[in-house]
Protein backbone atom coordinates (compact mmCIF):
# COMPACT_ATOMS: atom_id res chain seq x y z
CA UNK A 1 0.00 0.00 0.00
CA UNK A 2 0.92 3.77 -0.35
CA UNK A 3 0.13 6.48 1.77
CA UNK A 4 -2.82 8.26 0.49
CA UNK A 5 -3.55 10.36 3.19
CA UNK A 6 -3.09 12.09 6.62
CA UNK A 7 -6.20 12.47 9.03
CA UNK A 8 -5.57 14.85 11.76
CA UNK A 9 -8.40 13.90 14.55
CA UNK A 10 -9.46 16.12 16.96
CA UNK A 11 -11.83 14.07 18.53
CA UNK A 12 -12.07 10.05 19.75
CA UNK A 13 -15.34 9.79 17.51
CA UNK A 14 -13.35 11.17 14.84
CA UNK A 15 -10.50 8.52 15.39
CA UNK A 16 -12.74 5.79 15.70
CA UNK A 17 -14.92 6.78 12.90
CA UNK A 18 -12.10 6.18 10.54
CA UNK A 19 -10.71 3.34 12.25
CA UNK A 20 -14.48 1.11 11.11
CA UNK A 21 -14.02 2.60 7.73
CA UNK A 22 -10.62 2.12 6.93
CA UNK A 23 -9.64 -0.84 9.01
CA UNK A 24 -6.04 -2.29 7.79
CA UNK A 25 -5.62 0.38 5.50
CA UNK A 26 -5.36 2.66 8.66
CA UNK A 27 -2.26 3.49 11.06
CA UNK A 28 -2.29 5.39 13.99
CA UNK A 29 0.17 7.98 14.51
CA UNK A 30 1.12 10.20 17.71
CA UNK A 31 4.21 11.04 19.17
CA UNK A 32 5.14 8.75 16.24
CA UNK A 33 8.76 8.65 17.74
CA UNK A 34 9.19 4.64 16.54
CA UNK A 35 6.04 4.80 13.49
CA UNK A 36 7.98 7.31 11.32
CA UNK A 37 11.40 4.97 11.88
CA UNK A 38 8.91 1.85 10.53
CA UNK A 39 7.46 4.01 7.71
CA UNK A 40 10.47 4.66 6.47
CA UNK A 41 12.33 1.27 6.52
CA UNK A 42 9.22 -0.10 4.76
CA UNK A 43 8.17 -2.13 7.98
CA UNK A 44 3.95 -0.97 7.69
CA UNK A 45 2.99 0.64 5.03
CA UNK A 46 -0.82 2.10 5.55
CA UNK A 47 -2.93 3.81 3.18
CA UNK A 48 -4.23 6.32 5.90
CA UNK A 49 -2.03 8.21 9.10
CA UNK A 50 -4.51 8.76 11.71
CA UNK A 51 -3.07 11.61 13.57
CA UNK A 52 -4.25 11.61 17.75
CA UNK A 53 -1.84 13.34 19.05
CA UNK A 54 -4.21 16.34 19.66
CA UNK A 55 -7.30 14.33 20.79
CA UNK A 56 -7.88 15.96 24.72
CA UNK A 57 -9.99 12.33 25.22
CA UNK A 58 -6.36 10.48 25.04
CA UNK A 59 -4.27 12.72 26.77
CA UNK A 60 -4.75 12.21 30.37
CA UNK A 61 -3.96 11.33 34.03
CA UNK A 62 -6.70 11.23 36.82
CA UNK A 63 -7.88 9.53 39.36
CA UNK A 64 -11.42 7.21 38.49
CA UNK A 65 -12.47 5.60 41.45
CA UNK A 66 -9.90 3.33 42.89
CA UNK A 67 -7.69 3.46 39.52
CA UNK A 68 -5.48 6.11 38.01
CA UNK A 69 -6.07 6.14 34.70
CA UNK A 70 -3.63 7.56 31.90
CA UNK A 71 -4.78 8.18 28.54
CA UNK A 72 -2.58 6.50 25.34
CA UNK A 73 -1.58 9.64 23.92
CA UNK A 74 -0.06 10.86 26.98
CA UNK A 75 3.68 11.44 26.11
CA UNK A 76 6.45 10.57 28.93
CA UNK A 77 7.57 14.24 30.10
CA UNK A 78 3.61 14.03 31.51
CA UNK A 79 4.38 11.29 33.05
CA UNK A 80 7.58 11.86 34.45
CA UNK A 81 5.97 14.93 36.10
CA UNK A 82 2.46 14.53 37.09
CA UNK A 83 1.76 14.71 40.47
CA UNK A 84 -0.98 12.15 40.38
CA UNK A 85 0.82 8.67 40.13
CA UNK A 86 2.34 9.43 44.04
CA UNK A 87 5.87 8.73 45.53
CA UNK A 88 4.95 4.98 46.52
CA UNK A 89 4.68 4.80 42.69
CA UNK A 90 7.58 6.76 41.39
CA UNK A 91 8.91 3.98 40.04
CA UNK A 92 6.83 4.82 37.11
CA UNK A 93 7.61 8.28 36.48
CA UNK A 94 11.70 7.00 36.47
CA UNK A 95 10.69 4.61 33.62
CA UNK A 96 9.08 7.60 31.69
CA UNK A 97 12.12 9.71 32.53
CA UNK A 98 14.45 6.88 30.69
CA UNK A 99 12.79 6.97 28.17
CA UNK A 100 15.23 8.02 25.17
CA UNK A 101 16.31 11.70 25.26
CA UNK A 102 14.28 14.77 26.34
CA UNK A 103 12.63 15.31 22.83
CA UNK A 104 11.72 11.59 22.39
CA UNK A 105 10.17 12.04 26.03
CA UNK A 106 8.44 15.48 25.04
CA UNK A 107 6.62 13.75 21.96
CA UNK A 108 6.63 9.72 22.71
CA UNK A 109 3.21 8.13 24.18
CA UNK A 110 2.52 5.75 26.86
CA UNK A 111 0.10 3.98 24.37
CA UNK A 112 3.05 3.82 21.35
CA UNK A 113 5.67 2.38 23.61
CA UNK A 114 2.68 -0.27 24.29
CA UNK A 115 1.39 -1.37 21.23
CA UNK A 116 4.85 -1.25 19.23
CA UNK A 117 5.25 -4.12 21.61
CA UNK A 118 9.03 -3.98 21.84
CA UNK A 119 10.82 -6.26 24.17
CA UNK A 120 13.00 -3.06 25.60
CA UNK A 121 9.82 -0.64 26.19
CA UNK A 122 10.70 0.97 29.58
CA UNK A 123 7.69 2.02 30.79
CA UNK A 124 5.86 -1.36 30.11
CA UNK A 125 7.58 -3.16 32.89
CA UNK A 126 6.49 -0.48 35.53
CA UNK A 127 2.92 -0.96 34.22
CA UNK A 128 3.25 -5.05 33.88
CA UNK A 129 4.89 -4.52 37.88
CA UNK A 130 1.50 -2.53 38.65
CA UNK A 131 -1.06 -4.84 37.02
CA UNK A 132 -2.13 -2.36 34.78
CA UNK A 133 -5.14 -3.29 32.71
CA UNK A 134 -5.80 -2.21 29.37
CA UNK A 135 -8.61 -0.09 28.33
CA UNK A 136 -9.92 -0.51 24.52
CA UNK A 137 -12.13 1.10 22.29
CA UNK A 138 -13.85 1.10 19.07
CA UNK A 139 -17.24 1.82 17.61
CA UNK A 140 -18.92 -1.63 18.95
CA UNK A 141 -17.76 -0.46 22.17
CA UNK A 142 -15.19 -0.97 24.99
CA UNK A 143 -13.38 -3.75 26.36
CA UNK A 144 -10.44 -4.42 28.75
CA UNK A 145 -7.67 -6.69 29.23
CA UNK A 146 -4.69 -7.23 31.63
CA UNK A 147 -1.94 -5.60 29.83
CA UNK A 148 0.09 -8.71 29.98
CA UNK A 149 -2.05 -10.36 27.33
CA UNK A 150 -2.19 -7.64 25.09
CA UNK A 151 1.23 -9.04 23.54
CA UNK A 152 1.25 -11.62 20.95
CA UNK A 153 5.18 -11.58 19.82
CA UNK A 154 7.51 -8.92 19.11
CA UNK A 155 6.01 -5.94 17.60
CA UNK A 156 2.53 -7.96 18.08
CA UNK A 157 -0.73 -6.77 20.42
CA UNK A 158 -3.78 -8.14 20.57
CA UNK A 159 -5.20 -5.26 18.55
CA UNK A 160 -7.92 -5.59 15.94
CA UNK A 161 -7.87 -2.88 12.67
CA UNK A 162 -10.59 -1.16 14.26
CA UNK A 163 -9.64 -0.58 17.67
CA UNK A 164 -7.64 1.53 19.34
CA UNK A 165 -5.91 1.69 22.85
CA UNK A 166 -7.89 4.37 24.66
CA UNK A 167 -6.07 3.94 28.32
CA UNK A 168 -4.48 2.23 30.75
CA UNK A 169 -4.67 2.04 34.73
CA UNK A 170 -3.79 0.46 37.75
CA UNK A 171 -4.97 0.81 41.54
CA UNK A 172 -4.27 3.53 43.23
CA UNK A 173 -1.21 2.93 45.64
CA UNK A 174 -2.07 2.03 49.50
CA UNK A 175 -0.35 2.05 52.72
CA UNK A 176 2.50 -0.30 52.56
CA UNK A 177 2.86 -0.54 48.52
CA UNK A 178 6.26 0.52 46.80
CA UNK A 179 7.14 0.49 43.30
CA UNK A 180 11.03 0.02 42.06
CA UNK A 181 12.51 0.44 38.32
CA UNK A 182 16.08 0.27 37.40
CA UNK A 183 17.50 0.21 33.57
CA UNK A 184 20.37 -1.17 32.58
CA UNK A 185 21.59 0.40 29.42
CA UNK A 186 24.81 0.46 27.04
CA UNK A 187 24.94 3.74 28.38
CA UNK A 188 23.44 6.27 30.52
CA UNK A 189 21.60 8.67 27.60
CA UNK A 190 19.38 7.64 24.81
CA UNK A 191 20.54 3.82 25.56
CA UNK A 192 17.66 1.19 24.12
CA UNK A 193 17.54 -0.90 27.50
CA UNK A 194 19.29 -4.13 27.55
CA UNK A 195 17.83 -4.96 30.84
CA UNK A 196 15.14 -3.15 32.50
CA UNK A 197 13.09 -4.03 35.58
CA UNK A 198 10.20 -3.02 37.54
CA UNK A 199 9.54 -4.64 41.26
CA UNK A 200 6.33 -3.93 43.12
CA UNK A 201 6.37 -4.93 46.77
CA UNK A 202 3.75 -4.43 49.29
CA UNK A 203 4.85 -4.91 52.86
CA UNK A 204 3.18 -6.89 55.32
CA UNK A 205 3.95 -7.67 59.41
CA UNK A 206 6.59 -8.50 60.33
CA UNK A 207 8.49 -7.63 57.21
CA UNK A 208 7.38 -10.06 55.46
CA UNK A 209 6.94 -9.64 51.92
CA UNK A 210 3.12 -9.60 51.29
CA UNK A 211 2.64 -9.35 47.84
CA UNK A 212 5.27 -9.20 45.03
CA UNK A 213 5.00 -8.44 41.13
CA UNK A 214 8.29 -8.42 38.32
CA UNK A 215 7.95 -6.65 35.00
CA UNK A 216 10.48 -7.27 33.10
CA UNK A 217 11.84 -5.97 29.87
CA UNK A 218 14.82 -6.93 26.64
CA UNK A 219 14.52 -10.02 28.71
CA UNK A 220 11.99 -12.09 25.96
CA UNK A 221 10.48 -11.39 23.19
CA UNK A 222 8.41 -8.76 24.47
CA UNK A 223 7.94 -7.17 28.56
CA UNK A 224 6.30 -10.11 30.44
CA UNK A 225 5.70 -10.57 34.24
CA UNK A 226 8.87 -12.63 36.45
CA UNK A 227 6.13 -15.26 38.00
CA UNK A 228 8.68 -18.31 38.77
CA UNK A 229 10.41 -15.32 40.96
CA UNK A 230 7.62 -13.81 42.23
CA UNK A 231 6.35 -17.28 43.20
CA UNK A 232 9.77 -17.77 45.46
CA UNK A 233 9.65 -14.18 46.78
CA UNK A 234 5.90 -13.86 48.11
CA UNK A 235 5.15 -14.42 51.68
CA UNK A 236 9.03 -14.75 52.75
CA UNK A 237 10.48 -12.43 55.34
CA UNK A 238 12.30 -9.17 53.88
CA UNK A 239 16.13 -9.76 54.34
CA UNK A 240 19.84 -10.17 52.59
CA UNK A 241 19.45 -13.77 52.68
CA UNK A 242 15.98 -13.96 50.83
CA UNK A 243 17.54 -10.76 48.51
CA UNK A 244 20.32 -12.98 47.41
CA UNK A 245 18.60 -16.10 47.29
CA UNK A 246 15.62 -14.29 44.86
CA UNK A 247 18.66 -12.88 42.88
CA UNK A 248 19.95 -16.90 42.05
CA UNK A 249 16.83 -17.74 41.29
CA UNK A 250 16.16 -14.30 38.57
CA UNK A 251 19.76 -15.60 37.02
CA UNK A 252 18.59 -19.82 36.80
CA UNK A 253 15.54 -18.24 35.17
CA UNK A 254 17.26 -16.82 32.86
CA UNK A 255 19.74 -19.21 32.13
CA UNK A 256 17.31 -21.61 30.68
CA UNK A 257 14.99 -18.92 29.19
CA UNK A 258 18.50 -17.70 27.25
CA UNK A 259 20.02 -20.50 26.60
CA UNK A 260 19.73 -20.65 23.04
CA UNK A 261 20.59 -16.60 22.39
CA UNK A 262 23.58 -15.46 21.57
CA UNK A 263 26.56 -15.25 24.25
CA UNK A 264 26.30 -11.79 24.85
CA UNK A 265 22.95 -12.25 26.05
CA UNK A 266 22.76 -15.39 27.57
CA UNK A 267 26.22 -15.27 29.19
CA UNK A 268 25.85 -11.59 30.63
CA UNK A 269 22.07 -10.87 31.40
CA UNK A 270 21.48 -13.82 34.08
CA UNK A 271 24.39 -12.19 35.84
CA UNK A 272 23.22 -8.64 35.67
CA UNK A 273 19.94 -9.66 36.48
CA UNK A 274 21.23 -10.54 39.74
CA UNK A 275 22.09 -6.60 40.46
CA UNK A 276 19.36 -4.97 38.83
CA UNK A 277 16.75 -7.19 40.81
CA UNK A 278 18.47 -6.53 44.41
CA UNK A 279 18.27 -2.89 43.07
CA UNK A 280 15.16 -2.00 42.03
CA UNK A 281 13.65 -4.40 44.88
CA UNK A 282 15.47 -2.30 47.30
CA UNK A 283 14.20 0.99 45.58
CA UNK A 284 10.18 -0.86 45.98
CA UNK A 285 10.92 -2.14 49.98
CA UNK A 286 11.84 1.58 50.66
CA UNK A 287 9.15 3.08 49.20
CA UNK A 288 6.72 1.47 51.43
CA UNK A 289 7.86 3.15 54.25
Amino acid sequence: MELKEVIKARTLEEVLDVLDEKGEKAKVIAGGTDLVIQLREGKVNPEVLVDISDVAELCFIKETGDFIEIGAATRFVNIKESPVIGKPFKGLQEAAGHVGSPQIRNLGTVGGNICNASPAADTVPALLALDAVAVIKSKQGTREMPLEDIYIDRGKVKLEPQEILYAVKFLKPQPGQGLGFVKLGLRKALAISTISLAVFVERGENEVIKNIRIGSGALSRFPVREREVEDFVKGKKMDNTVIEEAAEVFGQVLEKRLATRPPVEKDFKPYAIKGVFKEALNKAWQRTK
